[in-house]
């Protein structure tokens, strides 16, 4: 299950390019990996995501969008937006055993994602982003405590997470959640993803101690 910071690759805000961000990602604990690069061409996100496969032995490495990539180097799975490849479509290009995301900026879309057989949702934006350029107007952390009503499948929260707003998200009920410029543009980019991390080992404290107190 998803739990924890996903991260995802931006080839435009890195300071030290991708390959080197997965590593110190992978070494902060992530609960996954997705790589995302719109800048590349084909040729070169499958070189690139073959450097990955390699890396992401005991992580979970995601591809943004392409199907075929993802098919091509083995990796775990795929990310799909609402304009991608249908996930029935998907999953019978990658088989069963794949994880398949979806991102969902609504309740319905969620439901019909969890309908349609999505692995976890990718719930966005949940606050103003600007590094992604269509990711729309912000859903709020509302959004998320309605789909965790409704729907079983895992929720990663993405769009706009930083320090300062991270707690509200986990509070709300994400399993997991990204914050790209937050990490990637930092000198210390493993010590930055394990601040956040902390917020979901926080949450589980916070549980047992509830637990605890009904115990008497």
């Amino acid at each position: 299950m998803l739990r924890g910071f996903y991260f995802i690759t931006e080839q435009r805000l890195s300071r030290e390019g991708i390959i080197s961000d997965v590593r110190q990602a992978i070494s902060a604990g992530v609960c996954a990996v997705q790589y995302r690069n719109k800048e590349a061409s084909t040729r070169e996100m499958f070189e690139e995501a073959l450097k990955l496969r390699k890396i992401c032995r005991k992580t979970p490495l995601i591809i943004n969008d392409r199907v075929d990539i993802a098919l091509a180097v083995k990796a775990d799975g795929v990310h799909l937006g609402q304009d991608d490849m249908p996930i029935k479509s998907a999953r019978k290009i990658l088989g069963k055993n794949k994880i398949i995301g979806l991102t969902a900026h609504s309740l319905p879309e969620a439901e019909e994602a969890q309908k349609q057989g999505a692995d976890y949702l990718g719930v966005s934006p949940i606050f103003l982003t600007h590094t992604k350029n269509d990711a729309g107007k912000p859903v709020g952390t509302g959004l998320i405590i309605k789909i965790k009503s409704k729907c079983r499948v895992p929720i990663v929260a993405i769009g706009g997470i930083s320090l300062e707003n991270a707690e509200e998200v986990v509070q709300a009920g994400a399993d997991a959640l990204c914050a790209v410029s937050a990490v990637v543009t930092k000198v210390n980019l493993s010590g930055e993803i394990k601040k956040f991390q902390r917020l979901f080992d926080n949450r589980c404290l916070r549980k047992d101690s509830v637990t605890n107190l009904a115990d008497f």
